[in-house]
């Protein structure tokens, strides 16, 4: 699939989705009003504003937060895509490099849940496309490069303590996994 492809399958979803918050209602208003101009939507170096897959790692303990090393703020694993990798799977590969755990996509398929679209660093806007992602009950263990601050939370927890662009995410991952 091309990614122009891939944008006008996001676009489909999110023009069909009903947003559980205002902050995600104007994500999905900027998304859908951004993504299709792109000319590389998933290229960091090519434009400031770049698609970013997020994922949403859920278990039998409750989510898995990482508290960001540059941003000092409690989130869910996620980044840049790599070329040639769809959105979903730069979440997944994300979530495995920024936790060390195990993780996979639900047994139906990748599960897109939400939409945030917020500064990145160096300037950079990023429209982060938020999946649900599976991983056994292990403690997480982050490669050296990363974050060592990553850990299991309880919901309520994690939705007390997480950054605000993420607690709509983990309020509507939540009713999904109960």
């Amino acid at each position: 699939m091309t990614p122009v492809e891939i944008v006008a399958q996001l676009c489909a979803h999110f023009a069909a989705a009903t947003p559980c918050d205002e902050r995600e209602r104007e994500s999905i208003q900027q998304f859908l009003a951004i993504a299709p101009t792109l000319e590389a939507p998933f290229d960091e170096h090519a434009n400031d504003t770049h698609i970013t897959g997020s994922a949403i790692v859920v278990g039998k303990r409750g989510v898995v937060l990482h508290l960001h090393k540059r941003l000092n703020i409690w989130l869910q694993p996620g980044g840049h895509i790599e070329q040639r990798e769809t959105p979903a799977e730069g979440a997944l590969r994300e979530a495995q490099e920024e936790t060390g755990l195990n993780v996979r996509h639900p047994d139906n398929g990748p599960v897109l849940v939400h939409l945030d679209v917020h500064p990145g660093p160096r300037g950079h806007t990023h429209l982060d496309v938020r999946y649900i992602v599976m991983a056994d009950d292990v403690k997480p263990a982050p490669g050296a490069d990363e974050s060592q601050d990553v850990a299991w939370f309880a919901w309520d927890d994690a939705i007390a303590m997480a950054d605000k662009g993420l607690v709509g995410a983990l309020r509507v991952v939540r009713t999904y996994v109960r």
